[in-house]
């Protein structure tokens, strides 16, 4: 679609939690934010019929599909939005690429180094005909962290030495939870370390400007059996699973339950990362800290529109950690919002995400972060990988290396 024209038609594939919040970010942008397109919700794709006609009603979309492969070949669709599991991120972007439609791909990009090269190439061809992707890292949107970036460029923090990262949760803690698709490799491409760890080595990266260059790791898996999900433990029951009454079939994780690893980073910097979904009583918990010669800024998602600054250029009778409360109309994004004050939550970030993706695609400017800033996240995850495996420091490959290897 020409960018002189004033609407973008959106087909997103996949309906469940990243698909509801795409949806609220689609519906809300062009009500908020004053952009040259306005985003139509043209049509939603899920494999189950009742299923995602119901949430194509719930959600806002005009029509719906059980097809990908259909929706991307339409004429009347000019965006699309995938929000399905990692395996299949690599063929719905590649065929969605050649189709000449633009591409927003959840995180992390792929399930696979080589299979986010493949994808970074196909963006890369595309781009050359005008059609641009991104991929959606959306922490990158919050207010807050976007200010931290700010403070970093502006050398308030003077030279950066420590990144401190973690994100944790809580969710599988009990062993008794079901062996759902993100617990199992072929599906998710890793555990904690891919799906939330993917999200603080992007957004450090982002906020300081360095790319980790070298890192070494360690992956653990707690509880290495669950229990099948009720739908698959009923259809092993009825191939001879065992009698009534007997254990449940189970199955293996074959992910990391959690992951740690140091890092080195390309601008001085050295970093410690921590991604665990077995933090028990962590529902969400993301910390950064960010330690540079002249100050030191943090931020904690449970008050995401908090920062903590220290100063350390100020006399030392008036050095201390202060509070910036990132609700002002000149901080990031938030012209648009509310009175000062008035906070901001988790699903804004996403309209956020949208705003940036459909002011790229109208002017024509390569949106961020670009499927190769999301490679170089998929090749961080990979040396983390390959380093807990051989217990030695493994180096980074770069992605621009990467993409033209």
């Amino acid at each position: 679609m020409s960018t002189v024209e004033k609407e973008l038609r959106i087909g997103m594939i996949g309906y469940a939690f990243m698909g509801a919040a795409h949806s609220q970010a689609w519906r809300t942008v062009n009500r908020v934010f004053d952009l040259p397109v306005r985003a139509r919700m043209a049509a939603i794709c899920g494999r189950d019929e009742s299923k995602v006609a119901e949430a194509a009603d719930r959600l806002g979309w005009e029509s719906h599909t059980t097809d990908w492969r259909a929706l991307v070949a339409r004429d009347d669709i000019d965006v699309i939005d995938i929000c399905t599991p990692g395996d299949s991120h690599a063929e719905i972007a590649q065929a969605a690429l050649a189709a000449g439609k633009h591409v927003l791909c959840e995180k992390p990009l792929a399930n696979t180094a080589e299979e986010a090269r493949e994808m970074t190439a196909a963006a890369e061809a595309a781009r050359a005909a005008g059609v641009l992707a991104m991929c959606g890292f959306n922490y990158r949107r919050v207010p807050a962290i976007a200010l931290m970036r700010q403070l970093v460029q502006a050398g308030r923090l003077g030279v950066i030495r420590h990144v401190r990262a973690s994100y944790l949760q809580d969710w599988i803690v009990d062993p008794q939870f079901p062996l759902v698709w993100r617990l199992q490799k072929d599906k998710a491409g890793s555990g904690a370390l891919g799906d939330i760890g993917a999200h603080i080595i992007d957004t450090t990266q982002y906020i300081t400007g360095q790319r980790i260059t070298a890192v070494s790791g360690l992956t653990e898996t707690f509880v290495p059996e669950r229990p099948l999900p009720v739908q698959a433990s009923g259809l092993a029951a009825s191939a001879g699973g065992g009698p009534d009454g007997a254990a449940p079939a189970t199955g293996p994780v074959t992910v990391d339950d959690a992951a740690l690893f140091l890092a080195r980073l390309d601008g001085g910097a050295i970093g410690t990362y921590e991604a665990t979904r077995f933090a028990t009583g962590r529902k969400n918990g993301i910390r950064i800290e960010i330690n540079g010669s002249l100050g030191t800024v943090a931020f904690d998602f449970e008050r995401m529109n908090e920062l903590e600054f220290y100063d350390a250029t100020l006399p030392s009778q008036e050095q201390g950690f202060s509070r910036i409360l990132v609700t002002e109309p000149d901080h990031p994004y938030l012209s648009a919002w509310w009175p000062a004050g008035h906070l901001i939550g988790y699903e804004h970030s996403f309209t956020h995400q949208a705003r940036d993706f459909l002011e790229a695609l109208a002017t024509g400017v390569d949106p961020s972060p670009s499927f190769a800033d999301a490679l170089q996240v998929q090749l961080v995850l990979d040396a983390v990988e390959r380093s807990a495996e051989q217990q030695a420091w493994i180096a980074v490959e770069s992605a621009l290396t990467a993409a033209n290897a």
